[in-house]
């Protein structure tokens, strides 16, 4: 795509060296490396909203559950692999 538009912005002098250091070091141009730099930071962003909007569907999925399991077995998840093994044999016949 041909570059047409031009940003500007002021930069400490440590900032600035340290990306002339890194440009020098990836063997780019501080423009390249600046654009990698905006597009990469563009696209996290990006997905950590859509991230976001997915936490947020699950979360008010499980939330429409949450309270509605019951029980009369207070230890039930600690009793659970006895009683899984127990209804195994139950219906193989073990």
């Amino acid at each position: 795509m041909q570059k047409t538009e031009v940003y500007s912005w002021r930069v400490s002098p440590l900032l600035k060296g340290e990306l002339e250091e890194a440009a020098r070091a990836a063997r780019k141009s501080m423009a390249a490396l600046l654009e990698e730099i905006a597009e990469d930071w563009l696209q996290r962003s990006k997905g950590q909203g859509q991230e976001d909007d997915e936490q947020q569907r699950l979360r008010a999925a499980v939330l429409q559950c949450a309270g509605t399991i019951q029980g009369g077995q207070a230890r039930r998840a600690e009793n659970a692999r006895s009683e899984v093994r127990s209804r195994i044999a139950r219906r193989h016949g073990r």
